[in-house]
């Protein structure tokens, strides 16, 4: 699992950082009403997409919360009084404060599902009736492009898929969440290159193949051998789902 507190300062960079950032916003944006005037961002991170969030609706008033200190200090920056110290499974807001909740890249990080079911039940209390819940599922296949890399990691032993969109749909009816929409959008500047990958895989981005591992040098040496070195493959695609609280 990576630091977040370390991974804060490079967090965009790494990612894509705004043309990903205004996707993955204009996609949330796109399954929301249009009579939504307040929003909680779960786990916002350094806030990239959130500022997009409150920037894309004339009169939303946009929350964030993030558990990771670093994360919510580049977030509060962006929205000044706007973010807090948050656990996702323990939100400090009342029921039903909020017109939209939205998760992404948040559920795939949880350890357990226990912890993904009370994430959700918690964006299920704080949400009022009608509103919508917005969060991205299927992380980890996103990234899954058909790649000459993804060919040499296909063997690697297997993460837990907390996300996957159909045991989300489960935890999110169980609450009174109808499914309503769904969405993609494309991971912009995340095409993964054999020599990114391999530093990715150096600093702990694959759980499975912790740095320090012999199995993680063996699929080092595999991808080091690859064409290319620097060329991005295709960027991946990230889905997102959206359900409404009953009224």
């Amino acid at each position: 699992m990576l630091d977040y507190s370390e991974e804060a300062a490079r967090y965009d960079a790494s990612r894509g950082g705004e043309p990903r950032a205004e996707a993955a916003a204009r996609a949330v944006l796109g399954l929301l009403p249009a009579d939504v005037r307040s929003l909680l961002d779960v786990a916002c991170g350094t806030g990239i997409v959130t500022r997009r969030l409150a920037a894309g609706r004339d009169g939303i008033r946009v929350t964030g919360a993030d558990l990771t200190p670093e994360m919510a200090r580049y977030a509060a920056a962006r929205l000044p009084g706007a973010v807090v110290l948050a656990d996702s499974r323990r939100l400090p807001f009342r029921d039903g404060e909020f017109d939209a909740v939205t998760s992404v890249w948040l559920l795939h990080l949880l350890r357990r599902p226990e912890d993904v079911r009370a994430a959700v039940a918690e964006c299920a209390r704080v949400l009022r009736p009608g509103g919508v819940y917005v969060t991205t599922v299927d992380k980890s296949a996103a990234h899954n492009v058909g790649s000459d890399i993804d060919a040499i990691l296909a063997s690697r032993p297997p993460s837990p898929v907390l996300d996957a969109s159909g045991a989300v749909e489960a935890y999110a009816v169980a609450q009174g969440l109808l499914p309503v929409g769904a969405s993609r959008f494309p991971g912009r500047g995340q095409g993964r290159s054999p020599r990114r990958t391999i530093a990715d895989l150096r600093r702990g981005w694959f759980v499975t193949l912790p740095p320090g591992d012999p199995r993680a040098d063996a699929y080092a040496a595999r991808l080091a051998a690859l064409p290319d070195q620097d060329r991005p493959r295709p960027e991946p695609s990230f889905a997102l789902r959206a359900f409404r609280k009953a009224e």
